[in-house]
């Protein structure tokens, strides 16, 4: 296991890795580590789930591997695959010599094309990988399952080559947005946190980080404004995500503070869907930008 002396220590090795992590959190991520367990982060789009395990992986000093689930996703795309053209290249050598060719000479190590979670498994160290799958509920069912019998393990079959059992098993951090509900099974092999919107201070504090150039007035402004869009019951309400988003575009559009009309102009950087425009013209822009 990496070295953790304590809490405080990976508290601060993730404030310099950029991340403004909550107690909590910080509690969360260092059980996770330190009892080898899988992580469950649950959370609205944008509260930082996905930069959690990022800041994490910064903050050990290992491999970050991140597997990007989505509907129809099997355990072949997520665990190998064999490199086939390079296969039949092989094939067409042997021929080419005459010589005799076995399954052994064509399904080897150098014929193995690692996914994410065999990556993972066999990473080195010294420290065990961050493995980051990233929006589990959007996978089936049946993947699910496999990746319950493949965390709880820490190993992968190969028939060609035989059983791989992690040295170091990975740091396993899952991501869901709570599309459909995760099997109470995944969910009992799991720690798990919620991540809620963090209050407006600390959501401007993370846009001064993440947007050094904008100035204290204009991150209050982008935080205060995100907070009210979420009061709107819109469609897709912004997340910490949107609001560095905004605070960026105002910069780059040289905007020392915003405007109503600065407000509308990079108001695509915060909405993604035209209804919630709708509603937000409706209730008036001059409330987001001043309350």
């Amino acid at each position: 296991m990496p070295e953790l002396p304590d809490l405080a220590t990976l508290t601060a090795d993730l404030d310099r890795a950029g991340y403004l992590v909550s107690p909590s959190l910080a509690t969360a991520l260092f059980l996770a580590v330190q009892m080898g367990q899988p992580i469950l982060l649950e959370g609205e789009p944008g509260v930082g789930k996905t930069e959690a395990a990022k800041a994490l992986a910064t903050a050990l000093d290992t491999k970050l591997v991140r597997l990007q689930c989505y509907e129809g996703l099997t355990a072949a795309e997520a665990l190998y695959e064999w490199n086939y053209p390079r296969q039949l290249l092989g094939i067409r050598l042997a021929e080419a010599r005459g010589a005799d060719l076995h399954d052994e000479d064509l399904f080897s190590d150098a014929y193995l094309l690692p996914r994410p979670l065999l990556t993972a498994i066999e990473h080195p160290g010294p420290r065990p990988a961050v493995l980051l799958i990233d929006e589990v509920d959007r996978a089936d069912d049946e993947f699910e399952a496999f990746l319950f019998e493949t965390l709880a393990e820490s190993s992968v079959t190969i028939p060609e080559l035989g059983t791989r059992k992690a040295v170091l098993p990975p740091i396993a951090i899952l991501t869901s947005n709570r599309t459909r509900d995760l099997h109470d099974a995944l969910r009992r092999r799991c720690l798990y946190h919620w991540i809620d919107y963090p209050p407006d201070s600390r959501v401007a504090e993370i846009v001064r980080r993440r947007v050094p150039a904008a100035s204290a007035y204009l991150a209050e402004q982008v935080a205060n404004g995100v907070s009210r869009l979420r009061g709107l019951g819109l469609t897709k309400p912004p997340g910490v995500a949107e609001a560095i988003n905004w605070a960026a575009a105002a910069i780059l559009l040289g905007l020392p503070a915003l405007t109503v009309e600065g407000a509308s102009a990079t108001l695509g950087t915060v909405l993604k869907h035209a209804e919630d425009h709708s509603v937000v013209l409706e209730n008036g822009l001059a409330k987001i930008v001043d309350g």
